[in-house]
């Protein structure tokens, strides 16, 4: 049995590694690193030659749905503090005895009020 093996493209060489996909031996300089492996250049060419160009459509639709969804995100956060403050400010309202009524937004429910209602 030889374990000293030889390059398959020169023989004065000794062998580095084997080739997994054709399994022939080669020297360091013979073979390429591709996707975590070392390939002979004919296997290399071979693999890559097949190889369809891979589309990355969520890749490319990911910046703009990000955007979108901050933008979305953000009038939600202020949706609900606006929410929150109205109610909050209803609730201080009904806490003090200030009626909301048609003619003003907050005001005291008076009688000048009242009569305009009570003309209309």
């Amino acid at each position: 049995m030889n374990l000293n093996q030889h390059c398959w493209n020169h023989e004065e060489r000794e062998a580095a590694c084997r080739c997994p996909a054709c399994g022939r031996s080669y020297c360091r300089e013979c073979v390429s690193e591709h996707e975590g492996r070392l390939l002979c250049a004919a296997c290399l060419i071979r693999i890559t030659a097949n190889r369809q160009p891979e589309t990355h459509t969520l890749r490319k639709l990911a910046p703009p749905a990000m955007i979108a969804a901050g933008i979305l995100l953000a009038w939600l956060v202020y949706w609900a503090a606006g929410a929150a403050l109205i109610g909050l400010i209803h609730r201080m309202s009904a806490m003090r005895g200030v009626r909301t009524h048609a003619c003003s937004v907050h005001t005291p429910v008076n009688a000048e009020c009242f009569s305009a209602d009570q003309d209309a």
